[in-house]
């Protein structure tokens, strides 16, 4: 029986159709590791903490590399840390994320996390001042390396190695003098030449800086600083009149009313 011939152009056309749809279809199904991740990210949002670790795990099993590895990469590592206290294997996964692509979306990120982790949890000060090197070589953003240059000079202080971390502020004041990092540099630096014993450069510090930058936020930590040393060289009157001068102003009023009262008192024994 002949086909008429409507119905011959139109088998093709609904196949043609039909094609069509298919591979529109198939074109909108997501790449199941998406998928996963998006679910384990609704999971972990809900505090879902194991059934959030149990689905990225999945997805490294699904893939060797990708996008979608290195963010399961990095999320299991957040878990570890944020949720489930378990700073060991966070830096494990934040580690095998940067073996993995060091150059990825997510590794400058484990890379900080690794460099915080190490000082402020693990005390490992040696290492989180190597961490915090690479930091500052593989940044391109000049305030992002300053940052990290202040930290290293801090982990030196917390080390009690104060000359060291005088030579560290120095380097970032010299390397990135105009980043915000500098500001506190320079009260770092008064900090550390009172520590030091070095009241006899303070005053003239303080004036450089000041010179430089009388708007600095740091103010009045440095006018503490600074009649301090001057309580030190043993004239008190002036030291009293500093620290009053620092009573509606300095962050810690409480410290204030110590250092005012105590010199009150040996002002009084003085006389």
């Amino acid at each position: 029986m002949d086909i008429p011939l409507r119905a011959r152009f139109q088998m093709p056309t609904r196949i043609f159709l039909c094609l069509i749809a298919l591979l529109f279809t198939l074109s909108c199904l997501e790449d199941p590791a998406e998928e996963l991740i998006q679910k384990a990210n609704q999971e972990w949002i809900k505090g879902q903490n194991s059934s959030s670790v149990e689905l990225f795990k999945s997805v490294l099993k699904l893939k060797e590399s990708g996008h979608f590895v290195e963010e399961a990469l990095f999320r299991l590592g957040e878990i570890h840390h944020l949720s489930l206290d378990d700073d060991g294997k966070a830096i494990g996964y934040f580690k095998e994320l940067i073996d993995l692509n060091p150059k990825g979306e997510f590794a400058m990120e484990a890379q900080r996390s690794i460099a915080d982790l190490l000082e402020y949890d693990f005390k490992d000060y040696e290492q989180a001042i190597i961490e915090n090197q690479r930091l500052i070589n593989s940044y391109n953003n000049l305030n992002k390396k300053a940052e990290r240059q202040f930290r290293i000079a801090s982990i030196y202080y917390k080390m009690q190695n104060y000359e060291q971390a005088l030579s560290e502020h120095e380097a970032l004041l010299e390397e990135y003098p105009s980043s915000p990092s500098s500001d506190e540099s320079d009260f770092k630096i008064l900090e550390i030449l009172y520590s030091l014993g070095r009241c006899s450069e303070v005053e003239d510090r303080y004036n450089q800086i000041l010179n430089k930058n009388p708007d600095s936020k740091f103010k009045p930590e440095m006018e503490f600083v600074l009649a301090s040393c001057i309580e030190e060289k043993g004239n008190l009157p002036k030291a009293l009149e500093k620290f009053k001068a620092l009573e509606e102003i300095y962050p810690y009023p409480s410290l204030i009313k110590i250092k005012v009262d105590g010199l009150i008192k040996r002002i009084k024994k003085k006389k």
